[in-house]
């Protein structure tokens, strides 16, 4: 075993020793995942495969939301929750492995089937100590991350947070921009909320070259999107993180025809809640006011996504003094809040969360293809990190009066 950064052996933490002796096994359940990936809300095959490895570990467990699993390990009235997420995205893969995906047009590219396997890996290792936890450790697999409404709110609404409920839930994600075996989390703003924009606006056909008989949809569209960015950069305080992008815009068929409508898709990111709310009212109202002065009606439908990840202040103190006990302090480092959605902020909105990332870009690299990219392939040699982390801030937890 290679461990991704410079450690002795000798001194190494137990629980990282026991999550290295395990590599082989979290790597088998790694590819398995990989090769078998499945899009959110139909994982299935997958939810077998976790609730077969409970089973062999003797972990009892419940299926809910269909694909998703709840399992408990230990006993008593506390209790620490850990998260992974198990669902793939509609991508080809381009990675060339031996074990990549098997199924046309779907890849595990945003690390899931490693989140999955680490949390595996934590729970083998729980197990072995069960009889020395000070309470329950909830183990949550959750389907769904990558789609709207995100399997987090409908793990939490099918009681994924209830008896026992947690003190306190953990999660985290390999992240490419780090050094593998790095651990980098932040204090608060973590990730922004997420929503889905759809505009789909009606004006007049017309032959171009009578443009006067018509009403423009394209040159609406155009104003409308211009118009959108001021939203951002007049509305709201400059001093809080928020974007909108229009990210799609189809209409029209010919050279010299002007369409009857034109469809626009985009999203809003944003950190703090009040500016969110602000915005999507004014995308509304502008929207439809905009294209009413040049005649035309506008449908938009906003999708709500995600919340915002912040990071509990309590948990992720706890959680980076858990990480530099681990690995060591050189290798804990800031995370850089990122406008990224993330369904693991529903969780937050109920009980303390912590959410972290775990480097996977080997060190022989610069750089390294990123999350829901054909050819992201992180490097292996980091998940015992992951694994340790888990199990060890889910031990620690419980073992501190509070």
């Amino acid at each position: 075993m290679i461990l991704p950064f410079s450690i002795d052996l000798f001194f190494m933490n137990d629980i990282l020793q026991a999550a290295t002796e395990r590599m082989s096994s979290i790597v088998d359940d790694r590819r398995h995942i990989h090769r078998n990936p499945e899009l959110s809300f139909q994982e299935y095959e997958t939810c077998s495969y976790i609730a077969k490895r409970l089973d062999s570990m003797n972990i009892p467990y419940s299926i809910i939301a269909q694909t998703g699993i709840v399992a408990h390990i230990g006993s008593g009235d506390r209790c620490i929750a850990l998260r992974a997420d198990i669902d793939a995205l509609p991508i080809e893969e381009e990675t060339g492995l031996d074990f990549a995906s098997t199924t046309p047009g779907i890849m595990h590219a945003c690390g899931h089937d490693a989140h999955t396997a680490m949390l595996l890996g934590a729970a083998s290792i729980l197990k072995e100590r069960e009889s020395t936890l000070n309470g329950i450790v909830k183990l949550i697999f959750q389907p769904g991350e990558e789609k709207v409404p995100g399997g987090a709110s409908i793990m939490v609404a099918e009681g994924a947070l209830e008896n026992p409920r947690p003190e306190a839930i953990f999660g985290q994600h390999v992240y490419p921009d780090a050094p593998c075996g790095e651990i980098q989390i932040s204090i608060g703003p973590t990730m922004a909320s997420a929503d889905e924009l759809y505009w789909t606006i009606h004006g007049k056909g017309a032959h171009a070259a009578q443009p006067h008989q018509g009403i423009d949809p394209i040159i609406i569209a155009s104003e409308l999107i211009l118009h959108l960015q001021s939203l951002v950069t007049k509305m709201r305080n400059p001093l809080l993180p928020g974007l909108l992008a229009v990210t799609s815009i189809h209409g029209g068929s010919a050279t010299n025809i002007i369409p009857e409508t034109v469809e626009l898709k985009g999203t809003l990111r944003a950190f703090d809640p009040a500016w969110r709310e602000q915005a999507i009212q004014a995308i509304q109202v502008h929207s439809e006011q905009l294209c009413a002065m040049h005649g035309a009606t506008c449908e938009v439908k906003i999708l709500r996504g995600y919340p915002a990840v912040h990071n509990h202040e309590g948990a992720a103190t706890f959680a980076i003094k858990t990480a530099q006990a681990l690995i060591g302090s050189t290798q804990v480092t800031d995370f850089e809040p990122k406008m990224w959605g993330e369904d693991f902020a529903f969780y937050g909105q109920h009980i303390p969360a912590a959410f972290w990332m775990l480097g996977v870009r080997p060190h022989d690299e610069q750089s390294m293809p990123g999350l829901h990219n054909a050819r992201f392939t992180p490097d292996e040699q980091a998940f015992p990190v992951g694994v340790a982390m888990m199990a060890k801030a889910a031990m620690d937890w419980l073992s501190e009066s509070r």
